[in-house]
């Protein structure tokens, strides 16, 4: 049972406020913004209690990050913590179904929309639906865009950077528009999968892999209201676990796997086919897992040499080198070095004019960021340090390098999308998109 949701700003600026039940008063949005903000690190807890002074009871604030916002729900009873959790990502995905994207612009413009969403989905704190297709006939609001949408606007291309629509992939503002678009195209239907997969890797300072984890997700967000049965074929190779390798080509392997409970798995075992009726919005339909057995080497290598002049400058000089194909490429690539304490200024020099650095003294790293990053290159950077008081010791500080990267078109696991079919056939034009994209979850480079 939840008493209070509301949603707010990075900044703690109140978007959303709605109170079901009367037990707590407005006040405790401000408790909750100086209870998580007064919190050491990165990751506060998702679940807070403070005492609630109208009824003298525990309040329980239990939230997540999403888009940049805080997504809160307060309870004074006994009610799961993982249940309201789960409640919460499926009300920041539905609102992300009705207004596109998520955003604090796009929360202010569309209140009317949520507090809408919120009377249907929510009654007296109980629980209802969360599901699009149910709401979709009882919601009347129409979502307001930020700006029209234009299937050949390359201003924001989303997954696949500044190639995409060279690559003729869909812009990533296309499947970032509202469900309720579809009905302003004049039937126009269109549906996206999305095959997205998140590495963690930790390379030692001698060069081996000493972790390489996998977690991947199908996501499909379907524009079309009259679909009876998508079919999705996935590679014949593709095998879960130990057991034997499937078809005649190169092995693709995870260790777990699960499905989404629409998905109907028939013709999985003998085909590799998923079978489901999608409903209009996003949903994943198959999450998977891959332990210490990429079947390629990871994406980027680090050569580093850490020194002190004759100056009195600390000298570090950061090769890095991408192994993916060479027709690939990485986009958005971010390393961070922490640097010893005391580190005043800093001059570089990098090895094209593309790339950029800086010092954030408050983290104590240099930030090197290049914006793409073809395969099968290496790139180069030296950074000269003033460090108060340089000795022996602070060149021990330096390390580990953690590395951010987006790999548009690419899956670590090598899983692909043989087809998507719909039936029954869709009366006039209608588009399918399949995209594969790798993100860096957490990615260290030891020195």
């Amino acid at each position: 049972m939840i008493c209070q949701i509301f949603i707010l700003s990075s900044k703690g600026d109140r978007l959303i406020y709605k109170d079901f039940r009367g037990e707590a008063g407005s006040d405790v949005v401000g408790t909750f913004y100086e209870k998580v903000t007064a919190l050491t690190g990165d990751q506060p807890p998702v679940v807070m209690v403070t005492l609630c002074l109208c009824t003298h009871k525990d309040l329980h604030f239990i939230h997540v990050r999403q888009g940049g916002l805080y997504w809160v729900a307060t309870t004074t009873d006994d009610s799961s913590p993982f249940t309201v959790i789960e409640f919460l990502n499926r009300l920041t995905a539905l609102v992300k179904d009705y207004c596109g994207t998520l955003s604090e612009k796009l929360v202010q413009m569309n209140f009317a929309l949520i507090y809408e969403l919120l009377d249907e989905v929510l009654d007296y704190g109980y629980v209802q639906t969360t599901s699009s297709d149910v709401l979709k006939n009882f919601i009347q609001t129409e979502a307001v865009s930020s700006r029209p949408f234009s299937l050949f606007d390359l201003s924001n291309v989303g997954l696949f950077g500044a190639e995409t629509q060279q690559s003729k992939v869909a812009p990533g503002s296309a499947a970032t528009r509202p469900i309720q678009c579809s009905r302003e195209q004049g039937g126009k239907s269109e549906i996206f999968v999305d095959v997205i997969e998140r590495m963690s890797v930790v390379i030692g300072s001698n060069g081996v892999v000493m972790k390489a984890d996998v977690e991947g997700e199908i996501k499909v967000k379907c524009y079309m209201s009259n679909c009876s049965e998508m079919r999705i074929g996935l590679n014949e190779e593709f095998s879960i676990g130990k057991s034997q390798l499937r078809g005649y080509g190169a092995a693709v392997r995870v260790d777990e796997c699960s499905f989404h409970q629409a998905v109907r798995l028939d013709e999985f075992d003998s085909h590799r086919i998923l079978r489901l009726c999608p409903s209009q919005g996003e949903q994943t339909v198959m999450q998977y897992q891959l332990s210490n057995d990429l079947p390629s080497a990871p994406p980027f290598r680090l050569f580093p040499t850490v020194e002190r002049d004759s100056g009195g400058r600390l000298l570090m000089y950061m090769k890095l080198r991408c192994d993916l194909p060479p027709k690939t490429a990485a986009i958005n690539v971010c390393a961070t070095v922490p640097v010893p304490k005391g580190s005043v200024s800093l001059s570089q020099e990098l090895s094209s004019p593309d790339q950029s650095s800086e010092l954030k003294p408050q983290s104590r790293a240099v930030v090197w960021q290049i914006p793409r990053f073809p395969g099968g290159t290496q790139l180069c950077a030296l950074f000269k340090l003033e460090v108060a008081g340089l000795s022996s010791a602070s060149l021990l500080e330096v390390g580990p390098v953690g590395l951010s990267f987006e790999l548009p078109k690419v899956t670590a696991t090598g899983l692909q999308i043989r087809f998507l079919r719909l039936s029954p056939v869709q009366p006039g034009p209608s588009q399918r998109w399949v995209r594969y994209v790798t993100h860096s979850d957490s990615y260290t480079l030891r020195i």
